[in-house]
C-alpha cells in the first residue's frame, strides 16, 4: 500500500493545476500551438529564409492550358488553398532583384499544334527545351533582335509563353535595361505601363537572353517563380486567340491566349472575347440563384 500511495501521490504533482494552467516536467517537450492557421503551403513550395515560397517541380506539371491558367492565378491542376497570381523573380548579377506579376499566358500544344515550333514532333537544337522536364525554360530570338520566354509544361513539346507582367519591384533597373536593348526609339522614356507589356519587352526588362534557354525555373538562382500575394477569390480570366500566328490555319483562332480581364498591363486586348467572358460569367451566376 505504501507504493501505490507514493506512485499516486507523484501522479497528482504531474497533473494540471485547478486554473487551468500546467508546469511542464524540466525533461518534457513543451508542445506550443501553430503560430499561423489556415491552410498549409502544398508540396512543391518551398521556403528559402523567410522569403515568398518558391514554385518548384511539380506546379509546372501540369497541361499546358491548365499551366497557363495556373501561372495567372486560376484553377489548373495543383491548385493553391487560396488564389494568387505567380511573380516571376530575376536576380541580376549585382544582387537587384526585380519582380513581376504575370498577367498574360499563352498555351502552345505540342505536335499538333500548327503554331508551336513542335509542330509535327519536330525536334531541332533550337526547341529541345520545349520537349525537356516541364518547368524548363524556352527562350528563342525573333526578328533577329528580340527574345521570347516560354516554360515547358506537360507533353512533349508543349509550353506556355509568358508575354506579360504586371511590374512590382526594380522597376527603375527594369527602365534602364529596356532603354539600353530596344530598338529604334531612344530618347522617349518609357512609361510603367510599357516595360513588360509585351513577350520581348518583358525578356529586355529582366535581361533574359538565349543563356537562359534550358534552364529549370524550379531550381536556377538568377530567375525563378514565387506565389504572389493571396486573393479572396479566382481572378477573371479572358481566353482569346493568340497574337501574331496567322500562317496557322485554324489555330490562329482557337481561343489559346489568356490574359487577367481588367489588367492595364495586358499587351492586347480583345475586345469580343472580353464580352463573351463577361456574358458566360453573368451565366453562370445566374445560374447559382
Amino acid at each position: 500500500m505504501g507504493q501505490k500511495k507514493q506512485r499516486l501521490l507523484e501522479a497528482k504533482r504531474h497533473q494540471s493545476p485547478p486554473d487551468g494552467t500546467r508546469t511542464s516536467s524540466p525533461k518534457e517537450p513543451r508542445l506550443e500551438p501553430p503560430t499561423t492557421l489556415g491552410p498549409q503551403r502544398s508540396i512543391y513550395f518551398s521556403s528559402l529564409k523567410g522569403r515568398p515560397a518558391r514554385l518548384g517541380s511539380e506546379f509546372f506539371d501540369q497541361p499546358a492550358v491548365s499551366l497557363a491558367r495556373a501561372f495567372l492565378g486560376q484553377g489548373g491542376a495543383n491548385p493553391a488553398p487560396s488564389y494568387a497570381e505567380q511573380v516571376l523573380v530575376r536576380r541580376l548579377d549585382d544582387g537587384t532583384e526585380l519582380r513581376g506579376r504575370i498577367v498574360e499566358t499563352e498555351a502552345y500544344l505540342g505536335p499538333e499544334d500548327e503554331a508551336a515550333h513542335s509542330r509535327g514532333g519536330r525536334q531541332t537544337p533550337r526547341n529541345r527545351g520545349m520537349f525537356m522536364k516541364p518547368g524548363t525554360l524556352y527562350v528563342y530570338l525573333i526578328y533577329g533582335m528580340y527574345f521570347c520566354m516560354n516554360v515547358s509544361s506537360q507533353g512533349d513539346g508543349a509550353c506556355v509563353l509568358l508575354r506579360a507582367l504586371e511590374p512590382l519591384g526594380g522597376l527603375e533597373a527594369m527602365r534602364q535595361l529596356r532603354h539600353t536593348l530596344r530598338k529604334g526609339v531612344a530618347g522617349r522614356a518609357l512609361k510603367d505601363l510599357e516595360l513588360c507589356n509585351g513577350p520581348s519587352k518583358l525578356c529586355q526588362a529582366l535581361a533574359i537572353d538565349k543563356s537562359f534557354d534550358q534552364r529549370d525555373l524550379a531550381t536556377d538562382e538568377a530567375v525563378w517563380l514565387e506565389r504572389g500575394p493571396l486573393g479572396p477569390s479566382e481572378p477573371a480570366v479572358v481566353a482569346a486567340a493568340r497574337v501574331g500566328i496567322g500562317h496557322a490555319g485554324e489555330w490562329a483562332l482557337k481561343p489559346l491566349r489568356f490574359y487577367v480581364q481588367g489588367s492595364p498591363w495586358v499587351s492586347v486586348v480583345d475586345r469580343a472575347a472580353k464580352r463573351n467572358t463577361q456574358a458566360r460569367a453573368k451565366a453562370s451566376r445566374d445560374e447559382d440563384f
